[in-house]
């Protein structure tokens, strides 16, 4: 089941501060029902990965879109397969493949 996404608390909002963290706003209900739009999510863009956790990435063939997915599995290569938590309102890896980790923005580490 989908791992839940904590509340940022002061020690966010400090690296926040110190660029160390970066927010995004959710624009889409790719994520629904654990991500809504308006949503602001704190990323880290060092933070580790793992199966489970929620990125922010920028699409594989439309270097304008950014998009938040969840990891469904790293692949031998490094590659992330991706899904959405509402596959019905968006596409993920189903539709484009695993997306090389170049492409990552950042782990999702808290809401705001």
């Amino acid at each position: 089941m989908a791992k839940a996404i904590k509340k940022a608390g002061w020690l966010e909002t400090v690296f926040l501060l110190a660029g160390y963290l970066e927010r995004y706003q959710i624009e889409g209900d790719s994520m629904t029902p654990t991500l809504q739009p308006g949503d602001e999510v704190v990323i880290d863009p060092r933070g580790m990965l793992n199966s489970g956790d929620i990125v922010v990435i920028r699409h594989p063939f439309k270097s304008d879109v950014v998009m938040v997915k969840r990891i469904e599995e790293i692949e031998e290569d490094g590659s992330l397969y991706l899904l959405s938590d509402n596959p019905e309102g968006s596409q993920d890896s189903r539709t484009f493949g695993a997306v090389p980790i170049k492409y990552l923005k950042g782990k999702v580490v808290a809401v705001i």
